[in-house]
């Protein structure tokens, strides 16, 4: 019994400390980050879904994930599209929300629904009264004369639900153009998540960059996340494109260099060490097709 209390104060006594300082590397990031314009690498899908980061996966993002969102949500930000960080969230202990222009379409208060009700009118009482009329008539001349007036009153009846479901379409097609602006308008976001709760040095504006580097350009925004030296670091004005100079300018000597056979491809490894990151790199025709970022 005496454990088992042990065991609950230190449980609790944990989470007193936990939820302050992510509170606190929350408000660093948001310091850092927010107001910060940069560029996005990648097209970025019209949803408050965004884009999904696993940093630490073999493949951080599912590409045919993202292609179904741009499909299903359509584009808020294009490749190479700049952009303003208008929020950093931390989400206990799961994942990162790194908002662009302002989230993504979807967020508590947007409408996401385009559909219209259609009300058709259904028979009449003056219908189901010359009905009866019909079944009841003195005549074969009064049963034509009430059958007259009934196919009257439903050709009416049926020319109304015809305008009333038309309006309804039209009205359709205008909500759908307005989401599809205000999806475009209201940015997107990345979602940089860890399968193990979040490492500590993911929770600061250098272990943030690192893991959106491939696909954010943040150009002078790390100036002011960079823990006060006043500069960036080498490593994060990296991109896929660039020449194996440009590389070696920005990261210095390569630390080792090897080469590979890929099919008809030869691919030149190359490993630097730059800013306490190991950084590993290939290239064909001496441009980077690939890279990795890791603690040294």
């Amino acid at each position: 019994m005496r454990n088992s209390i042990l065991a609950a104060m230190s449980a609790g006594a944990l989470i007193a400390l936990v939820e302050p300082l992510q509170a606190q590397n929350e408000a660093v990031l948001r310091q850092a980050f927010e107001g910060k314009v940069v560029a996005v690498k990648i097209d970025m899908p019209a949803t408050q879904q965004g884009v999904d980061v696993y940093p630490l996966d073999q493949a951080p993002i599912d590409f045919r994930e993202v292609a179904q969102r741009l499909k299903d949500n359509s584009m808020a930000l294009k490749m190479g599209q700049q952009v303003m960080v208008t929020k950093v969230v931390v989400k206990k202990n799961s994942h990162i929300e790194f908002q662009l222009g302002g989230g993504g379409y979807g967020t508590f208060g947007d409408n996401t629904s385009t559909d219209v009700s259609v009300v058709n009118q259904s028979e009449t009482k003056a219908e189901k009264a010359l009905r009866d009329s019909i079944k009841h008539a003195p005549g074969p001349t009064k049963r034509k004369q009430f059958e007259k007036e009934l196919a009257s009153l439903r050709e009416e009846r049926e020319r109304e639900n015809a305008r009333a479901a038309a309006e309804a379409q039209q009205a359709q097609s205008v909500m759908e153009a307005n989401l599809r602006a205000k999806r475009a308008e209201s940015g997107s976001r990345f979602n940089v998540r860890y399968r193990n709760g979040i490492p500590g040095d993911a929770l600061t504006p250098d272990g943030l960059m690192r893991a959106l580097a491939q696909y954010v350009d943040f150009g002078s925004a790390p100036s002011a996340a960079s823990s006060g030296s006043g500069s960036g670091k080498a490593y994060i004005s990296l991109r896929k494109g660039l020449l194996l100079d440009e590389v070696e300018t920005l990261l210095g000597p390569a630390a080792t260099a090897s080469e590979t056979k890929e099919g008809t491809l030869t691919v030149l490894k190359r490993t630097y060490r730059k800013d306490g990151q190991k950084i590993s790199a290939s290239f064909v025709n001496e441009v980077l097709i690939d890279f990795a970022i890791t603690p040294q």
